[in-house]
């Protein structure tokens, strides 16, 4: 399937032409004579002065920032024959994966070279079709967090000379300090390194800024497992208004994620569902609504220790509805609070598109009622369930039960009728 272009163009294919730190001397013929053929290249000043004076086109510099620039710099050149380069592969986390997006596969003619994980399994003897990639360029470091687990390998695209002490220094603040880092520096050129070293004992001061970190994770004794799948331990999350992990797995469970789809979590508490949404997959995105600012800031702050920091954190959903017109609209929505406020419910619904999911969890016995009502007339499934765990009664173990949570799920394929339901 082609990429959807969100701008029309006009010109000539652009040429995207992947380098790698090897320069001229790596590219094949069809690379060297798409550069050679452009009139106008665009590249980093260091892409830039990998090609040669020979080449007579006019050399153009990236501006700062890019992404914002981009499409008004290359239309104005429209005419003209252009070449962008990039490094490596440019549909690997490249510039290449931005110009399709934004004028479509057709505008492009794209020329890759190895990537710099292509490069570093090959020296690695990984599997690269096995081996998780995470980019932290223009991206949070936290973002690593999900993917760690004992005795996995991953690699991390690094920002630059900077991202493997600092990585080093989160790895071992968030229990896999034992783990092995390879940082592989200007991969594929004469200026290769290598060096290798556990990340609680990382003393290598910043090197090249074109690097590539591989991880060979190592978990510390007794460390929370804190994987992909729902129901994290509850002690991974700070604050006390917490979806039990047991009901918080039954509930992800409900809400079916899938790669790339957008939660509403309505009354976030400590964030925990919007959090494991965010987990399951890094496409997904999620907005709390949480009333309370000291919250928002518990839900701030456990994003970021649980590697989604991208949740974008709202005041309470009614309020923030009637403000802004422009949030999109959801695939799933889950009710945690607030259930028996006027108009809430009714809110949701009209927001969620035709085939989203609703999840509303209950413990009280007024919004129980709401839901039996709402289901009477949507339809949807009706769950209750009730936990016990066992603890410590004297010398003995006594199993001691969780408030019972009653659960409505349901699938939107109709607007609400002229008949409201009620709380009555």
């Amino acid at each position: 399937m082609r990429a959807a272009a969100t701008l029309a163009w006009t010109g000539p294919p652009i040429a995207v032409v992947g380098i790698g730190a090897d320069g001229w001397d790596g590219l094949g013929r069809a690379a060297r004579e798409a550069v050679g053929d452009a009139e106008i290249v665009f590249g980093s000043t260091r892409q830039l002065a990998l090609v040669p004076e020979a080449v007579t086109a006019t050399r153009v510099n990236w501006p700062s920032p890019l992404l914002p620039a981009l499409p008004e710099l290359l239309e104005r050149h429209s005419g003209a024959r252009l070449c962008v380069l990039a490094s490596g592969d440019p549909m690997f986390h490249g510039i290449g994966v931005t110009l399709a997006r934004l004028f479509g596969a057709r505008a492009l003619r794209v020329l890759p070279q190895p990537s710099s994980a292509s490069l570093a399994c090959a020296r690695l003897g990984w599997s690269l079709a096995e081996t998780p990639v995470v980019s932290v360029v223009g991206r949070p470091l936290v973002t690593v967090l999900p993917e760690l687990a004992d005795r996995r390998r991953l690699l991390v695209l690094s920002a630059d000379e900077h991202t493997p002490p600092v990585l080093a220094r989160l790895l071992g603040r968030h229990g896999f300090g034992a783990s092995e880092l390879t940082v592989l520096e200007q991969l594929g050129g004469p200026a290769e390194r290598l060096h290798i070293g556990v990340a609680k004992q990382w003393d290598r001061p910043p090197g090249d800024p074109l690097n590539i970190v591989a991880i060979s994770c190592v978990a510390d004794p007794g460390q929370p497992r804190a994987t992909r799948l729902p129901g994290l331990p509850d002690e991974l999350f700070g604050g006390g208004q917490l979806t039990k992990h047991e009901i918080r797995a039954l509930t992800l469970a409900a809400l079916a994620p899938a790669p790339g789809e957008l939660l509403w979590d309505v009354g976030g508490g400590s964030g925990s569902i919007a959090i494991e949404w965010c987990r399951a997959h890094p496409a997904n995105r999620a907005v709390t609504f949480e009333r309370l600012e000291r919250r928002r800031l518990q839900i701030s702050d456990n994003a970021a220790a649980l590697g989604v920091p991208h949740i974008v954190i709202r005041g309470g959903l009614r309020a923030e509805l009637s403000g802004d017109t422009e949030i999109a609209s959801p695939d799933a929505i889950f009710v945690g609070g607030g259930l028996t406020q006027d108009g809430l419910l009714e809110s949701c619904w009209a927001q969620l598109r035709q085939g989203g999911r609703l999840v509303a969890n209950a413990v009280t016995a007024e919004s129980e009622s709401l839901l039996l009502n709402w289901a009477s007339v949507q339809g949807g499934a009706l769950r209750k369930f009730q936990i016990y765990r066992g603890e410590p009664l004297g010398a003995f173990t006594a199993w001691r039960p969780q408030l019972p949570v009653a659960q409505w799920s349901v699938t939107k394929m109709r607007d609400i009728g002229p008949e409201l339901p009620t709380d009555g």
